[in-house]
């Protein structure tokens, strides 16, 4: 890992890598569509009778529920040339909230770098008319090598009756940092870089009930591949990493909301 890490180099995000993941891209969201027909707001509700009831005990439990997706379109694998797809879907359960609480923790972009720290070191609402939203955030993971991203999103906010909404964040420029948090600090081109994030959409679906609310997060990121002669050997953690990162997520947004409900029923009691 160390000598992949040294002899990392820069590489060139080819169009016909950006072309299937769109492609890919538009495959999930029709099939996201198609569950909204189907009544399956939650991936969860997928699943067989058995299997559903057992996820939605696991997460009344407090227990996180998050799959790997396989990068599959009508039960083909799709190839990526020159990169790699990370398809994965969580949902945790926020006991005792509303709909209104959980989206008052996703809408405070502002916060979020207090939120998501240390994943996130930045983040501003850079404009919003009515549902839709424009993001800055800088990313930041520290692992096998330390990298920071500043990126730029595009968020469309979707409501689906009383007790149902989805945000989606589809990615419009990522561009690694160099020499992050130093005099020297500067971008790499965009799309000419380590390719450790090239592509992200995130899809929020939240559901009020059952005392609370049902938050799932489904992401897909495009990075590069990884050179024949060490894939074998970090294919796995770079195909884990997103994992880790799906949970944190989701239980960060989670204890939030949790904390601002708590501070806002002490101050309720301290004005009583």
């Amino acid at each position: 890992m160390l000598l992949l890490v040294r002899t990392a180099h820069a590489v060139e995000l080819k169009p016909e890598t950006t072309a299937v993941f769109d492609y890919y891209v538009k495959s999930v969201e029709a099939r996201m569509d198609d569950d909204l027909q189907q009544d399956r707001f939650l991936a969860i509700d997928r699943l067989s009778d058995s299997r559903r009831a057992d996820a939605y005990a696991q997460l009344r439990m407090g227990q996180a529920w998050i799959q790997s997706v396989p990068i599959r379109e009508n039960g083909h694998t799709v190839s990526v040339p020159a990169g790699l797809i990370h398809h994965w879907v969580g949902a945790v359960f926020v006991n005792g909230a509303s709909l209104a609480d959980v989206l008052a923790i996703l809408h405070d972009y502002d916060h979020h770098k207090e939120i998501y720290r240390p994943r996130m070191r930045q983040s501003k609402l850079v404009g919003q008319t009515g549902d839709e939203s424009k993001v800055r955030l800088q990313l930041y993971n520290k692992s096998v090598v330390t990298v920071f991203l500043n990126a730029d999103f595009d968020v469309t906010d979707s409501q689906y009756g009383e007790l149902r909404h989805q945000i989606a964040l589809r990615s419009t420029r990522i561009a690694e940092v160099s020499n992050a948090e130093t005099a020297s600090e500067s971008e790499l081109p965009v799309g000419n870089d380590h390719g450790y994030l090239w592509r992200f959409r995130s899809y929020w679906r939240l559901e009020e009930k059952d005392g609370g609310v049902y938050l799932q997060n489904e992401s897909l990121a495009l990075t590069r591949s990884l050179p024949g002669l060490f894939a074998w050997l970090f294919n796995p953690f770079v195909k884990d990493l997103p994992r880790d990162i799906l949970l944190h997520l989701l239980t960060d947004t989670r204890d939030a909301v949790a904390r601002r409900s708590t501070g806002s029923t002490g101050l309720l009691r301290s004005l009583q």
